[in-house]
Protein backbone atom coordinates (compact mmCIF):
# COMPACT_ATOMS: atom_id res chain seq x y z
CA UNK A 1 0.00 0.00 0.00
CA UNK A 2 1.29 3.28 -0.77
CA UNK A 3 0.56 7.07 0.32
CA UNK A 4 0.88 10.41 -1.29
CA UNK A 5 1.89 12.00 1.93
CA UNK A 6 1.67 11.31 5.74
CA UNK A 7 -0.86 10.19 7.23
CA UNK A 8 -1.21 12.64 10.23
CA UNK A 9 -1.95 9.78 12.68
CA UNK A 10 1.17 10.59 14.78
CA UNK A 11 1.58 13.64 16.78
CA UNK A 12 4.98 14.26 17.33
CA UNK A 13 6.52 16.20 20.33
CA UNK A 14 10.18 16.90 20.88
CA UNK A 15 11.49 16.34 23.96
CA UNK A 16 15.03 15.69 26.01
CA UNK A 17 16.07 12.46 26.89
CA UNK A 18 15.66 12.77 30.42
CA UNK A 19 12.19 14.35 29.78
CA UNK A 20 11.16 11.14 27.09
CA UNK A 21 12.70 8.49 29.83
CA UNK A 22 10.07 9.63 32.87
CA UNK A 23 7.30 10.14 30.74
CA UNK A 24 7.65 6.69 29.36
CA UNK A 25 7.82 5.16 33.20
CA UNK A 26 4.00 5.86 32.81
CA UNK A 27 2.88 5.77 29.44
CA UNK A 28 0.18 3.73 29.83
CA UNK A 29 -1.29 6.09 32.32
CA UNK A 30 -0.82 9.00 30.11
CA UNK A 31 -2.66 6.86 26.29
CA UNK A 32 -5.77 6.73 29.17
CA UNK A 33 -5.72 10.50 30.71
CA UNK A 34 -5.08 11.92 26.61
CA UNK A 35 -7.96 9.10 25.69
CA UNK A 36 -10.41 10.93 28.10
CA UNK A 37 -9.74 14.21 27.05
CA UNK A 38 -10.40 13.71 23.70
CA UNK A 39 -13.63 11.99 24.72
CA UNK A 40 -14.81 14.93 27.00
CA UNK A 41 -13.85 17.20 23.95
CA UNK A 42 -16.35 15.20 22.16
CA UNK A 43 -13.67 14.09 19.49
CA UNK A 44 -13.93 10.72 17.73
CA UNK A 45 -9.94 10.23 17.96
CA UNK A 46 -8.01 8.09 20.10
CA UNK A 47 -4.74 7.21 21.38
CA UNK A 48 -3.34 3.81 19.83
CA UNK A 49 0.33 3.85 21.64
CA UNK A 50 3.34 6.32 22.71
CA UNK A 51 6.82 5.51 21.21
CA UNK A 52 9.91 7.09 22.26
CA UNK A 53 12.75 7.42 20.17
CA UNK A 54 15.57 9.83 19.89
CA UNK A 55 13.99 12.76 19.04
CA UNK A 56 11.38 12.83 21.63
CA UNK A 57 8.04 11.06 21.68
CA UNK A 58 5.29 9.90 18.94
CA UNK A 59 2.24 9.45 20.06
CA UNK A 60 0.11 6.86 17.73
CA UNK A 61 -3.98 7.79 17.32
CA UNK A 62 -6.45 6.13 15.45
CA UNK A 63 -7.70 8.23 12.65
CA UNK A 64 -6.01 11.99 11.45
CA UNK A 65 -6.02 14.22 14.35
CA UNK A 66 -7.60 17.72 13.81
CA UNK A 67 -5.42 20.60 14.81
CA UNK A 68 -8.13 21.04 17.97
CA UNK A 69 -7.16 17.19 18.50
CA UNK A 70 -3.49 17.91 18.59
CA UNK A 71 -3.42 20.92 20.82
CA UNK A 72 -5.51 18.70 23.51
CA UNK A 73 -2.71 16.49 23.56
CA UNK A 74 0.27 18.89 23.63
CA UNK A 75 -1.43 21.30 26.46
CA UNK A 76 -1.77 17.61 28.36
CA UNK A 77 2.23 16.92 27.74
CA UNK A 78 3.13 20.50 28.70
CA UNK A 79 1.11 20.35 31.76
CA UNK A 80 2.66 17.55 33.69
CA UNK A 81 4.64 17.98 36.61
CA UNK A 82 7.43 15.34 35.99
CA UNK A 83 8.02 17.07 32.76
CA UNK A 84 11.18 19.98 32.60
CA UNK A 85 9.63 22.27 30.28
CA UNK A 86 13.54 24.27 29.86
Amino acid sequence: MTTKGPSRKQVIIPMSRENTNSFMKSSSLHVANMNRLLHNAKSDILTNYIHADHIGITIVTNKVSQQLDMAIINNYVKSLNNINSL
